[in-house]
């Protein structure tokens, strides 16, 4: 995404100090890969489930994520192509609270659970956990929704052919040398419908790179001209300190640059909007903390393991705030589960009698 954006800002035509910039990328991701990378202390583990309490949370997890899913259908359930969410997604109106499960659930608990199915081979279960996760799709009407079951499968092949890191850099590859292929292949007459090689190439390589790369780039430009959020885009702090913004910050972009609810990550948010372009490199080494905290409490456990219960957060870190990312869809709910699971089920018998 960092590299992405110092690209658009060689070319952008939206007016800021460009220079000052891309310095201020550059640096924001080394002070956040800092900490986040290089954070090796140890946390102890003072509470550990028991094989038998993780078994019952696991299935607990599934009877909360489907109750969940069924309250969620009496307000929205609608089956409709990828193509055509948006003509919806404005009239999607869910009570706080099952907003807030919906998100838990489908991003944090689910792959959570699926990935402890997985190790303990308890194969329909993770089936079943698939299932969940793609009913999720009809009443969110989101891309996320639709395509994490396929990416958890995906993942967890990578995880057992590859090394993690192996898996890890793979996962972003393969998927985006597909778009690119599609592309270069319809232009030499290919039988792959342009229609096709198009959607594939805007949902992946455009929406997953582009589109994060370039928010950076538009809340560079209003936040140049426009009063900073101090944080106060956090709802919590809201009822604490004066906002000059009483709508979400992607209401806001919607209102100034037209280009529908610009969601954006922690660099442009947390960084960018709450600081400023001189300042966001502090913020983001708060946020590279963030995730070294989270890199710690998963110490020990299967790195395929953590790459698979954890596949669908750096999708989300990529379009939304560290702090949302964290709140609305689990990623604390994530740490905690991979500080207390019990280690032990990762030994060489311990899945055959799990």
């Amino acid at each position: 995404m960092i590299f992405g954006y110092l690209w658009i800002n060689c070319f952008s035509t939206l007016e800021y100090d460009h220079r000052l910039g891309g310095f201020s990328a550059a640096v924001s991701a080394i002070a956040f890969l800092l900490p986040a990378l290089f954070t090796s202390s140890p946390i102890r583990q003072r509470y550990v489930l028991s094989k038998e309490l993780l078994g019952r949370l696991l299935i607990s997890i599934l009877l909360f994520a489907a109750a969940t899913m069924a309250v969620a259908a009496l307000y929205n359930f609608r089956l409709v192509g990828i193509e055509d969410i948006y003509n919806f997604r404005e009239q999607l109106d869910f009570p706080t609270f099952i907003s807030y499960s919906i998100g838990i659930a489908s991003a944090a608990l689910l792959p959570f659970a699926y990935a402890c199915f997985i190790a303990r081979r308890n194969y329909w279960l993770a089936a079943a956990v698939l299932l969940l996760l793609l009913l999720y799709y009809p009443i969110t009407l989101s891309k996320l929704a639709f395509f994490t079951p396929a990416w958890l499968v995906a993942m967890t092949l990578l995880a057992r052919l590859v090394e993690a890191r192996t898996a890890v850099i793979l996962s972003l590859l393969l998927p985006l040398l597909a778009g690119l292929l599609l592309v270069v292949h319809k232009t030499a007459d290919a039988t792959i419908p342009i229609t096709d090689a198009v959607r594939y190439f805007y949902t992946v390589n455009f929406r997953i790179l582009a589109v994060p790369a370039a928010a950076m780039d538009v809340y560079s430009d209003f936040f140049s001209k426009h009063e900073l959020t101090h944080f106060c885009q956090i709802s919590f702090l809201k009822r604490f300190v004066a906002c000059p913004y009483q709508d979400q910050m992607s209401i806001v972009m919607e209102r100034a640059y037209k280009l529908g609810n610009f969601n954006a990550s922690m660099f442009a948010t947390e960084g960018i909007a709450s600081m400023g372009l001189w300042l966001a490199p502090i913020a983001l080494f708060g946020c590279g903390l963030v995730i070294a905290l989270g890199n710690r409490l998963s110490a020990g456990l299967p790195p395929g393991f953590i790459l698979v219960s954890g596949a669908v957060f750096p999708q989300i870190l990529l379009n939304v705030p560290l702090s949302v990312a964290l709140v609305t869809h689990g990623g604390a709910v994530l740490f905690l589960l991979w500080y207390i699971t019990p280690r032990t089920m990762f030994e060489p018998d311990a899945a055959d009698t799990a």
